[in-house]
């Protein structure tokens, strides 16, 4: 009797979900209200329409609904995506977010709320709906808009936002306090689940799927996608994590491969189903009496939602830099909730820490507010000219005076702002990968060898331990991050900033030598600390060997490639490489009279700063790809090479001042006779597949300079000269005419 009520009560939210949202397509009203009314109209508190005989079923479906959505909110979301939104989405959201978090609790207490009921309040006031701000920008046609752009990507900050923040709610919830501690270890948690599972994913997920992709019909990739979407969100609920996350990463995972736009196609109308079960599950517990009882708290956080979004999202617009126009039409667009209040309401309860109440109320706000979004979006000139009356003169003076100074200075960071930015990010990734590769070898491998060899069990400590400290010690040498260009420049800039260098420099080998020797603890059960300086200075040392280094850039490689898959995909099958020329920068500038009389060895520039030298003009006379033997001379013109950020730091280091103009490598060799990129196919050159650039030979016997490499269309800089070079690399190489023509030419010989 099960199977005939779930049908029917599939057919009854299908039927109605259709026909309601075709009247409201003809109305031209958002699909998500039409889905809302059509739960509302077979849900429980309308007895004169169809009812559901399986609100356990529906439940269900509405949970894989919240699973589907996110797994194709993963799908439009990626890290170039993340990386690309700038700081002005990143600040936006911030101020926003947590001041709709404050004042959504505010007023929940003010109101008389519970705790948990304020801070879940709060969390689905700070969440703006993608879904009705697209609908809207494209029913006004300003989707092209500078301010369309700003909103977009304060969106893909938010929707991270929101994830974290479920994080917290479900953490709170279950310790029924706000404990710091306890937020502390589960954010750190998160953070190491973060990383572990993209470099994973993004290591070994494109790979399987390029390597299956023969095999792959439209039905086949349909079955594996959600396949890997509930395999995630089951790996997450093991872990205590909430379902919506594993399947957001599952999706942005997918997203970076070259198979996500079919990806996207065979999904949507998956999407599209559970979407609606989901949205018409929400209006199924709209209680029309509870709307009437609590009309009063629905049109305060009405009030709420509009005022404060406007206010904190043009805050957070206008402390980035951007106009005062500009600021008010983000906080117009983004003065809504939608669908992650929904499922910030659906954890609560499920979890039960809020009142039954809080749910209609939120769905009536977010119902109003979509409503009111297109008008907003319309009046926003309309609302600036009206504020700008309101404001003193004097203060709008002031306005445009800070977003003229922050739009000029927006993109020179100091060097510690720099260097910080790189020091943190370093630092938590390769941190959390080593610590990752500890967890994963006590907990996975050393129990399925104590199991395969159950006789000799120091045996499996043995192995697990020589494959832990293997792989921790190829990332020791990219954390240490020795010869950071940063580094060096402030490092010389002041003696007052070595000793805050030399104390993040010792956080660091702390935080390695730590992570050395909880190994030892949790394997062998040692606790004394007498072992750790000998294992931390075993891998220090051990990180440094050019196989750990070769084997690192061969991980790193592997890692960039089907990172960058979908992004690398647009340059297509090129064998000239001519477009790597963009990637690097040349700029002159003047010897500088402490370095005349050092030759280019003892110079060091390139360990110091990441740059090279390709040409020394000397009077009249040029001395093109320069030896480490060439002594500098006082009044001699240098052409360094090397990436835009690292070039900007020389030169503020030697004090040669900021360069007006830096070109570009392929602007540069344009008007040189002299200078000439070329790139050797060791496809066709089989000899040096297998060697390492050290021992390749190129730069000892033509007079170049080997700049880098592209390796499965993937540009890789500055490589190492521990880099093992493979078949089907193009060498990238800068020398003169002469030079290029002879290393041709014995290639082709050999």
């Amino acid at each position: 009797m099960h199977l005939p009520e779930l049908v029917s009560d599939l057919a009854v939210i299908l039927l109605t979900g259709g026909i309601i949202t075709v009247i409201f397509k003809k109305l031209n009203l958002p699909l998500v209200l039409g889905y809302i009314l059509a739960g509302f109209l077979i849900g429980p508190y309308m007895p004169f329409f169809f009812s559901l005989g399986d609100s356990e079923a529906v439940a269900t479906w509405s949970e894989i609904g919240i699973i589907i959505l996110m797994f194709c909110l993963g799908l439009e979301f990626n890290l170039h995506k993340l990386a690309s939104v700038g700081g002005t989405a990143i600040i936006t959201a911030l101020v926003e977010v947590g001041g709709m978090l404050a004042m959504g609790f505010a007023v929940g207490q003010l109101m008389g709320w519970g705790t948990m009921d304020s801070i879940f309040l709060g969390g689905m006031l700070s969440m703006s709906s993608t879904t009705i701000i697209i609908k809207a920008f494209d029913e006004l046609n300003v989707r092209k808009k500078d301010f369309a752009q700003l909103v977009f990507g304060t969106l893909v900050m938010e929707d991270i936002a929101g994830i974290f923040m479920m994080i917290i709610l479900s953490t709170i919830s279950v310790s029924k306090s706000i404990s710091g501690g306890a937020l502390a270890l589960q954010l750190g948690l998160l953070v190491l689940y973060l990383v572990l599972w993209l470099v994973l994913g993004i290591f070994l997920l494109p790979t399987l799927l390029n390597k299956a992709s023969k095999l792959m019909s439209d039905e086949t990739l349909l079955i594996v996608s959600l396949g890997i979407c509930f395999g995630m969100v089951l790996l997450a609920d093991a872990l205590g994590f909430s379902s919506a996350l594993g399947a957001f990463l599952a999706g942005s995972l997918l997203a970076g491969t070259v198979h996500a736009e079919r990806v996207e196609h065979l999904t949507s109308g998956v999407k599209d189903l559970f979407g609606a079960v989901f949205f018409i599950s929400v209006g199924m517990m709209l209680d029309p009496s509870a709307v009437v009882k609590y009309i009063v708290p629905i049109l305060i956080l009405t009030v709420v939602t509009i005022v404060g979004k406007l206010l904190f999202s043009s805050l957070g617009v206008l402390l980035s830099g951007h106009t005062l126009r500009q600021a008010i039409h983000c906080g117009c667009s983004l003065a809504q909730i939608g669908e992650f209040a929904f499922i910030i309401a659906s954890l609560g309860l499920s979890l039960g820490v809020i009142a039954d109440y809080i749910y209609p109320i939120i769905i009536s706000v977010s119902v109003i507010t979509t409503l009111t979004t297109p008008f907003f979006i319309k009046s926003a000139d309309s609302i600036c000219a009206g504020i700008e009356k309101l404001l003193p003169e004097k203060l709008v003076q002031n306005l445009d005076r800070y977003t003229d100074a922050e739009q000029t200075s927006r993109e020179q960071d100091s060097d510690w702002a720099v260097f910080l930015r790189r020091y943190v990010k370093r630092t938590v990734f390769y941190g959390a990968l080593m610590l990752g590769i500890v967890i994963l070898g006590d907990a996975v491998l050393l129990p399925l060898l104590e199991e395969t060899i159950p006789a000799a069990p120091w045996v499996s400590k043995a192995v697990t331990l020589c494959a832990v400290y293997l792989c921790i010690a190829m990332f020791v040498r990219p954390m240490l991050d020795a010869h950071s260009p940063q580094y060096t420049v402030l490092w010389a800039k002041k003696r007052s900033f070595r000793l805050p260098l030399i104390a993040l420099s010792v956080i660091r080998v702390l935080i390695i030598v730590l992570i050395v020797f909880l190994p030892i603890r949790t394997v062998l059960g040692i606790h004394s600390l007498w072992i750790l300086p000998l294992l931390a200075a075993a891998v220090l040392v051990a990180g440094h060997f050019g196989w750990f280094a070769s084997a690192y850039l061969s991980v790193e490689t592997r890692f960039l490639t089907n990172f960058n898959e979908r992004l690398l995909q647009q340059y297509g099958d090129s064998s000239d490489a001519t477009w790597l020329d963009e990637k690097l920068y040349v700029t002159e500038l003047p010897c500088p009279p402490e370095e005349a009389g050092k030759d280019l060895r003892v110079l060091g520039w390139g360990r110091r700063y990441g740059v090279n030298i390709i040409k020394i003009v000397r009077g009249k006379k040029e001395i093109d790809i320069p030896s480490g033997d060439t002594v500098l001379s006082e009044g001699d013109l240098l052409a360094v090479i090397g990436e835009r950020e690292n070039l900007v730091s020389l030169r503020l280091s030697i004090g040669a001042g900021e360069a007006a103009d830096i070109p570009t490598l392929h602007t540069y060799i344009a008007g040189e006779k002299a200078l000439y990129t070329y790139t050797l196919d060791v496809a066709k050159n089989d000899h040096l597949a297998g060697s390492t650039i050290r021992d390749s030979g190129l730069r000892e016997n033509y007079d170049c300079m080997i700049l880098g490499l592209q390796r499965n269309l993937l540009p890789i800089i500055g490589p190492d000269v521990n880099f093992v070079i493979q078949r089907g690399d193009l060498v990238w190489l800068l020398g003169s005419h002469r030079m290029a023509e002879k290393a041709l030419d014995d290639m082709e010989e050999a």
